[in-house]
């Protein structure tokens, strides 16, 4: 574990409900290709957050790479869902592009 990664878990330990340090959390264990605990942190974010798409993709790609590819494509398609309510429409369109290219 790194420091910056020891750090955030002792701040969400102190702050469990702060969406924020863990999404944080989850984007340095998908750094450290920890992925089962960037899957366990961004579940747990995505239950209370309003995410853009951007936790969605991460998600998906996570999954993906664990292997888990049915829960993977739902990730990613809930991610084309949020990036076009909030007006992302080139992260949806990335997102498109990632299920096109699998199947």
């Amino acid at each position: 574990m790194t420091d910056r990664t020891e750090a955030l878990a002792r701040m969400l330990e102190r702050r469990p409900d702060d969406a924020r340090l863990r999404f944080g959390l989850a984007l340095e264990y998908l750094k450290q290709e920890r992925f089962d605990e960037a899957v366990e942190h961004l579940h747990a974010y995505l239950a209370v957050a309003d995410d853009e798409g951007n936790a969605w993709g991460r998600l998906g790609d996570a999954l993906r790479r664990l292997g888990r590819d049915d829960e993977a494509r739902r990730a990613y398609e809930r991610g084309i869902a949020a990036a076009e309510a909030h007006g992302h429409p080139s992260m949806a369109e990335e997102f498109r592009e990632v299920l096109d290219e699998w199947t």
